[in-house]
Order: structure tokens, then sequence, then C-alpha cells
């Protein structure tokens, strides 16, 4: 009994790691982004169709398409997830599109007591709380409530982050893999048509595939595997530093500086996140 629960602790301990390694992956998108010149739909494509090729090859005996409620449900989430954000990046400020997309969080915990059989804890709405707070401080003074429409788009695809990250710890006994290959497909068709009205340059092209390798395939299937030693809640909560990270790329690349606000949030995002990952 007791090497099992150690077992299971090890296995819960790699699960974080690979939680806050996906959310430094994730974070290289801004810069990444800025790197392509192309239609942000077909870049979202694009990443995605690199992405697919890279999981199935190198988890191609694993790829096992069911059809079940679970892997379609998942493969449209993803597909919502990533094409709806930079839809709303589009429509809207950046800063409107990560917070609004960071909702998912409460999605999760709203419904995983009904979908998954898993209570939110006291102290996962106490990280959550902190970690809000944070946001709204970091992003405070980039905030607008203009673009009404690209904001509802932010929301849309915040919820359906939300319920990727459900989809995917219910379908944890199955591989998650073939939902994400599927999601990836998906979502390349609905960026297809934006392709072909022009083509990127060669330089586009490094950044469309380090996007699709390094800051969308592998952390998404790190993502997956996590989710499997993971609540779901915790799942969510942990990737959380990821929009304090993205602008310490720029920042370290092109030389923006964030304000003291984005500072005293972007410390307690961080704090909240540390603590809940060390708990």
């Amino acid at each position: 009994m007791k090497a099992t629960q150690e077992i299971a602790d090890s296995a819960h301990r790699r699960a974080v790691l690979m939680l806050l390694a996906t959310a430094v992956l994730w974070s290289l998108g801004g810069v990444l982004i800025k790197w392509v010149n192309w239609h942000p739909v077909a870049i979202a494509g694009m990443r995605s169709l690199i992405g697919a090729a890279l999981i199935a090859l190198i988890f191609r005996k694993e790829l096992k398409f069911t059809g079940s409620f679970e892997q379609i449900g998942a493969a449209v989430a993803y597909a919502g997830t990533v094409v709806l954000f930079v839809v709303a990046n589009k429509l809207t400020t950046a800063a409107n599109a990560i917070l609004l997309q960071y909702t998912a969080p409460v999605y999760v915990a709203l419904f995983s007591p009904w979908f998954l059989g898993e209570r939110a804890r006291g102290n996962d709405w106490l990280s959550l709380g902190a970690i809000l707070l944070g946001m709204l401080l970091f992003f405070g003074d980039q905030l607008s409530l203009d673009g009404y429409l690209g904001n509802g788009v932010a929301l849309a695809s915040g919820f359906c982050f939300g319920w990727l990250t459900l989809f995917l710890r219910r379908h944890r006994e199955e591989s998650a893999i073939s939902a994400l290959v599927l999601g990836n497909l998906l979502a390349g068709l609905i960026g297809l048509p934006f392709m072909f009205q022009s083509m990127p340059d060669a330089t586009s092209w490094i950044g469309l595939l380090l996007l699709g390798v390094v800051q969308l395939g592998l952390p998404y299937v790190m993502y997956a595997l996590a989710l499997r030693h993971v609540r779901a809640v915790e799942g969510i909560l942990l990737p959380m530093i990821e929009p304090v990270l993205n602008p310490l790329w720029v920042f370290l690349l092109l030389g923006e500086t964030p304000g003291p606000l984005a500072l005293v949030g972007g410390a307690i995002i961080l704090g909240a996140v540390m603590v809940r990952a060390m708990r």
C-alpha cells in the first residue's frame, strides 16, 4: 500500500513539473506569432497542422480514433480554444484576450463535480482568486471595454479551454493523444481557406515550425499526459503563469518594459502558482 502511494506521489510530482514546463512553452506564442507575417487564422491553422504531424509521428503506435464522446468533445474544444484565441487577438487587445481566456479555471471548478466527480477544494478557490486578482493588476493599464465582439470571442475561447481540460481529464484512461491529433486537424481545416490568400516568406516558415513543434505540439502532449495524474482544477491552475511569462519574453527579446502594477500582479500570480505547486 505504501509503495503504491509513493508511486502515485511520484507521478503527481512529475505531472506538476510537466504542467509548469507546458506553461513555459505556451508562453512563447506571443513572440513567435510576431515573427510570422501571415493572416492570424492561417497561422493558427498551419501551426495546428504542424503540431498534428509531430504528435502523430511520435505517438503513431498510440493513435486510436474511437469516435467516443470524450474524444470528439476534446477535439472540438481544442480546436475552439486555439482558433478562437487567435481571432480574439485580432478583434480586441491582447490583454483582454489573455485575461478572458483564463476564465477557464472557473468553468473547470464549477463543472468538475458534475462532469468528473472531482470537487474543487477551498485552497483551489483561494488560488484562483489570488491569480485572477494578479491578472487584473498585471493587465490593468491595457484592459479596455472596446471591442465587445472580440471580448465575447475571448470568453468563448476560455470556455473551450475549460472544457478541453475537463474532456482530457475524463479521457485519461484512453489515449488522449488521438484527441489532440483530431483537434489539430480540425483547427487546420478551419484555417485552410486563409492560407491561400498569400504565402509566408522563408523566415516566417521558421517561426511557424517553432510554433507548431515547440509552442503547440510538445506542450499539449505534456498537458494531456499530466492530466492523467492531477485533478482537473490543478491542471488548469498551474499553467496560469503563462500570461506572466509571455510579456517576459517580449521584454527580454524586444525590450518592452512592464509597468509597476504589472510587476506587482505578476508577482502575485507567480507566488500563488508556486505555492499551489509546492502544496
